[in-house]
């Protein structure tokens, strides 16, 4: 599990810095050029390299299968590479440059988000077909991007407060908590649901346990020596649930009860069940207070992403771009 999650986590990461990979890569190439962009070119190899990438199957494959998925696919990867060599043509012209320092730390933070060690790190690149000296340029040509976003970007992008109230004004039902509970259950199986003797003796059994919990003994531990339901070993615990997702019943039983609360045993044909609430929200909306910074990214983003776009069409009216294949 850890290993598809971190190969997951690492292909995503390889998906925003191939874009950067320069013309140069080491391989099997059979290439040529298919645009130029000012004094870069986009290669063949570099466009097959992002499409497989990005759809998971070689392109070949992929045009086989759809020839409309693939021109479009193959159209949105070489515009992303096109703007790509804009934004490293930008880099050199403002000469931005980042630390090997920087260069490393950002690596350590990458192992630390996948629990990797730096032999896992390199044997993951070696899957990926690619070296750790690649990837740390990779890196590198990232770091330099994030620079000059920051610089031409970010740094002209102020949200006002009137905006985020009126955001959180037009959008209110998007900041109301649905109410959860944790919930923990101590069953007492009945084997035969016509034995009303077998039915007093668990009814009996119930109260006592009840008992104990009223004496202060652990929920959890009564749960995992008496319980016959799920979770038992884990000391009854069922999991977290929206309120709407408990049938009416169940929902009815436990609304009054606090958190730490112990329901009176509900019998049932095939045995006694117990719930103890762990914990309970009650849900309800959010304040101004509460969701502030959260609405601040939010209109953050959409205004960093209005303005990289503008930012880059106007690059790109002023670059010299020929596709030629």
């Amino acid at each position: 599990m850890k290993q598809s999650k971190t190969r997951a986590s690492l292909i995503l990461f390889f998906a925003g810095i191939i874009l950067l990979f320069h013309s140069s890569v080491s391989g099997k190439i059979t290439n040529r050029v298919v645009a130029i962009v000012n004094d870069e070119v986009v290669t063949l190899y570099e466009l097959n390299t992002m499409m497989q990438l990005l759809t998971g199957i070689p392109s070949e494959q992929l045009k086989s299968k759809s020839e409309d998925a693939y021109f479009k696919a193959r159209q949105k990867v070489l515009d992303d590479l096109i703007d790509q060599k804009i934004v490293l043509e930008k880099i050199k012209e403002l000469e931005i440059t980042v630390t090997a320092k920087e260069v490393d730390k950002a690596i350590e933070r990458v192992k630390t988000d996948n629990q990797f060690t730096q032999e896992d790190l390199v044997s993951e690149l070696k899957k990926q077909g690619t070296t750790y000296e690649t990837y740390k340029k990779s890196i590198k040509d990232e770091l330099e991007r994030v620079q000059l976003v920051n610089y031409e970007v970010k740094s002209k992008i102020i949200i006002m407060e009137e905006e985020i109230e009126k955001y959180y004004e037009t959008h209110r039902e998007e900041f109301t908590r649905e109410g959860r509970v944790r919930l923990a259950l101590i069953f007492l199986k009945q084997e035969d649901p016509a034995d009303k003797k077998e039915a007093r003796d668990l009814y009996q059994k119930a109260q006592e346990i009840l008992l104990m919990i009223k004496d202060g003994k652990n929920f959890a531990n009564l749960a995992e020596k008496f319980s016959n339901g799920p979770g038992a070993s884990e000391g009854g615990d069922l999991g977290v649930f929206k309120m709407t997702e408990l049938n009416p019943e169940m929902a009815e039983i436990i609304k009054d009860l606090p958190a730490g609360g112990v329901s009176k045993p509900i019998v049932r044909p095939y045995g006694i069940r117990i719930i103890k609430v762990e914990e309970k929200d009650g849900g309800g909306e959010k304040s101004f207070d509460q969701v502030r910074n959260a609405i601040q990214t939010i209109l953050y983003r959409k205004e960093l992403d209005k303005k990289y776009s503008a930012w880059i069409k106007d690059l790109r009216k002023k670059a010299y771009i020929k596709i030629v294949f």
